[in-house]
């Protein structure tokens, strides 16, 4: 990497942190950008969980610290997410991942039209469908192995799984989804470092630029609130989903 990179990877940090503190689908930013200054792929994608690692787990903080979500809440969602994605960076090299990239955009468009024609959705809370073990187990593990094993939309769908299953509004599953967020990405990360596809510098300079974009982004949802959250949701729901339906047409 060239001296200019840095900057550049810094400011990315930043944007990217701020969007995926508020909705997810910072990695839409970052992995072209990492891309376009000519990393592999495999190295792209572990120096992406690097720097998102930051932003996620700094995010996390700042909403456990605005009394968003209550950490001792969630420790067996830690745990379980933990274990779920550990297991799904591990698989991927030996499983296919063309069925999800041909599912998960269905499944993305799902939560876009479910969304836009539900206005109301995540606005106020409401009495949860599942007891938390259970759905921590069931989410858990699966959405766990799913960010580990190939990773798109995973915000969206934890973000929706809290609004629509657990009954939570936009600002308490924002919250929520980055604390699992964060789990996952650690998870992964530490699979990436042990296979040595991880840039350092790269990671270490989005990952400063993802800390300050989280902060203003975890501010401004609790400031603003659910009604803030859904459109950027939405957009980045769409953004996501626009992306790998170009990915699915064109190739990587």
């Amino acid at each position: 990497m060239s001296l200019w990179h840095y900057p550049l990877l810094f400011l990315t940090g930043i944007i990217a942190g701020l969007v995926d503190s508020m909705a997810g689908g910072g990695g839409i930013i970052t992995v072209p950008v990492l891309l376009n200054l000519g990393l592999s792929v495999p190295l792209a994608l572990g120096t992406n969980k690097l720097q998102s690692s930051f932003g996620s787990t700094s995010a996390a903080w700042h909403y456990a610290r605005m009394g968003v979500v209550k950490l001792r809440d969630c420790r067996l969602a830690i745990a379980l997410t933990f274990f779920g994605a550990a297991a799904g960076a591990f698989t991927v090299s030996a499983l296919d991942s063309d069925f999800l990239s041909r599912l998960i955009p269905w499944l993305l468009g799902a939560i876009l039209i479910y969304t836009i024609l539900r206005p109301q959705v995540g606005h106020h809370d409401h009495p949860p469908r599942l007891r938390w073990g259970t759905f921590f187990t069931a989410f858990g593990l699966g959405l766990g192995f799913y960010d580990g094993f190939f990773g798109p939309g995973t915000g969206a769908f934890w973000t929706m799984s809290f609004v629509a299953v657990q009954g939570m509004n936009f600002v308490r599953a924002t919250g929520h989804t980055k604390v699992v967020n964060a789990t996952s990405n650690l998870a992964s990360l530490a699979v990436f470092f042990f296979h040595g596809s991880v840039h350092l510098g790269a990671g270490l300079a989005m990952g400063a630029g993802q800390l300050v974009g989280a902060k203003i982004g975890a501010g401004l949802v609790v400031k603003k609130g659910a009604r803030f959250v859904r459109p950027v949701f939405l957009t980045m729901v769409a953004l996501t989903l626009a992306r790998l339906i170009y990915l699915e047409v064109t190739g990587p």
